[in-house]
């Protein structure tokens, strides 16, 4: 005759054997991000700069030239081309009068859209080609 408490370390060894079969895989390591995954494009980089430029020279400064316009930031747009548009005011979803995006390894700047055929199309293209070269001065004038 067996004595039921003889059995007892066996079946606690056995329902410990039983739960570890069901515990899910040891927590992996976080990973950083690699180096070329955590920088900024270029196409990216030289649309800030000349975004914010944008802004701060035509829209926060209540430039009188751009009273009409709307600034719509799209610089964290998933098609790979960091872009702002300039639309009639007030109307975000109305269409674009001036698209500036970026794209590329070398982040090559494009302009295009009616409002450069207009006498403001030379102020403009004269900012965005010294503010993409690194000169962020509102210097220009209409």
């Amino acid at each position: 005759m067996t004595r039921p408490f003889r059995l007892l370390p066996f079946l606690g060894l056995a329902l410990a054997i039983g739960f570890t079969g069901c515990q899910s895989k040891a927590p992996q390591p976080k990973r950083q991000p690699s180096a070329a995954a955590s920088t900024k494009s270029a196409a990216l980089r030289n649309m800030e700069q000349v975004a914010k430029a944008a802004h701060r020279c035509w829209f926060a400064s209540k430039d009188p030239a751009f009273r009409s316009y709307s600034f719509a930031n799209e610089l964290n747009n998933f098609s790979g081309r960091p872009r702002f548009l300039l639309v009639p005011h007030n109307d975000y979803g109305g269409r674009p009068l001036l698209v500036v995006q970026a794209e590329g390894a070398a982040g090559k700047l494009d302009t295009f859209g009616p409002l450069l055929d207009q006498p403001l199309g030379n102020r403009i293209s004269g900012d965005i080609t010294r503010w993409s070269s690194g000169d962020q001065s509102c210097a220009s004038s209409a």
